[in-house]
């Protein structure tokens, strides 16, 4: 029986020919990322361990991003603990302020992820690695620090689920309703601590940025990976990050094995919303029409690069958003904001009347640059909703694509971008 490709990881990290799931297996690790909320978390635990290095074989990425700059001396201690720790364990790839972004971006536009490698960050979002073909997944800061220490880790190898998407994708749909979409059929934790594994002539019709989009919105089904069938686009993008630097696309074998196969057929498909508090509570984008948003929110790790800031730009040219609206936009990395400078996006959204911030988690996170009030309702492009998400646990967060965060700042409700010519 052949394998899937998270079997197909997990075998060769394990030193095996072959893996099964519910097998519990001791992997080596390639990589671990970490940020200025988890550095500081790893401390403890690393310590214990007795060491004073990072072990051989393990690459550490160390890319503060949630609270920059700092806006409480607390996140400014943290920042601290990290670049102290950065240079203590004399890490090289540390991308400070102002020359990285949202971690999971710079990882991949970096060159710092690789198909077929194990990635793991305490970080949820992890999975995004899954777009290039590799295991990343977020582990809690004892498992990080370990992985760090020793370089190895135990996980038991999970099912997997296929899904097809199939079809052809709608004008105005993109990878966040689908996303959306996916999210509201597999709502009653069918992928838990599965992997999801995507495919189809819909992903091998679509651009790494919304690849990684599908990846990172997995993790709210939550998988315990996800990953995206590599190709062509895939090596494409991989000869320019990587810089030359060897590696091998992984693929599923033929005869591989799934808990089960979905085939989606996205031909039908209208923009779609996450309605609060959830992001499983998926509705059609007009099913929320003319509700009132105090503010809209583009930008995070699920989409915040630069097929999201054109979107953005193309819908906002010559026009100005809603008097009763706050538009805000974050790039996802400091690359993605000077692409955006570069080609005349960022003043477009300055004259709509936009604010721009630096590359950063931001509002995302709750951590600032964009929180809201009591009462106060966001329409976002990022990938959480919960109470208090992205400020008081007595607003209202909805989550949709780019498109329909745009439109909805234009007119002052939540609207289908449909409608917004």
């Amino acid at each position: 029986m052949g394998m899937n490709i998270i079997e197909k990881i997990m075998a060769k990290h394990a030193g095996k020919d072959s893996v099964v799931p519910g097998e519990i297996v001791e992997c080596a690790v390639d990589a671990v990322m970490l940020h200025d909320v988890g550095t500081p978390g790893i401390q403890r635990p690393f310590n214990a361990l007795g060491t004073d290095k990072i072990a051989d074989g393990v690459d550490c990425i160390i890319i503060p991003d949630h609270f920059v700059p700092a806006n409480t001396v607390a996140a400014a201690e943290n920042l601290k603990i990290t670049r102290e720790f950065a240079e203590r364990m004399s890490i090289e790839n540390y991308y400070e302020i102002g020359r990285g972004g949202i971690c999971h971006q710079v990882m991949m536009e970096k060159g710092h992820v690789k198909p077929g490698q194990i990635i793991v960050a305490p970080d949820s979002h992890a999975t995004t690695y899954g777009a290039a073909g590799a295991f990343g997944t977020g582990l809690g800061v004892t498992d990080v620090a370990i992985a760090l220490g020793t370089g190895k880790l135990w996980f038991v190898v999970p099912e997997t689920v296929r899904v097809n998407l199939t079809g052809k994708l709608p004008e105005w749909v993109s990878a966040k309703d689908i996303s959306i979409y996916l999210l509201g059929k597999f709502k009653d934790g069918e992928l838990l601590y599965r992997s999801l594994e995507l495919g189809g002539n819909i992903i091998h019709e679509m651009s790494m940025d919304s690849r990684e989009c599908l990846a990172d919105m997995a993790l709210e089904m939550g998988v315990k990976a996800c990953l995206v069938e590599c190709d062509e686009i895939t090596d494409a993008y991989l000869k320019k990050a990587l810089k030359g630097e060897p590696y091998e696309l992984v693929t599923p074998d033929q005869d591989a094995s799934y808990e089960a196969v979905y085939d989606v057929d996205v031909s039908d498909m209208v923009p779609m919303i996450s309605m609060p508090h959830t992001p499983s509570n998926a509705a059609t984008v007009k099913e929320a029409e003319g509700k009132k948003v105090n503010q809209a929110f583009l930008g995070s790790c699920t989409n915040g690069r630069m097929e999201d800031l054109k979107i953005a730009a193309d819908m906002l040219r010559g026009k100005t958003i809603s008097p009763k609206v706050r538009l805000i936009v974050t790039p996802a990395s400091n690359e993605i904001y000077n692409k955006a400078m570069e080609k005349g996006y960022l003043k477009i959204f300055m004259d709509a009347g936009a604010t721009i911030t630096n590359a950063t988690c931001g509002a995302c996170v709750g951590g600032h640059l964009g929180l809201i009030a009591a009462g106060e309702v966001c329409i976002s492009s990022s990938n959480r909703n919960f109470r208090g998400r992205m400020g008081s646990k007595d607003g209202e967060i909805y989550l949709a694509s780019p498109a329909a965060v745009i439109a909805s700042a234009i007119t002052g409700e939540i609207t289908d971008p449909r409608g917004v010519s």
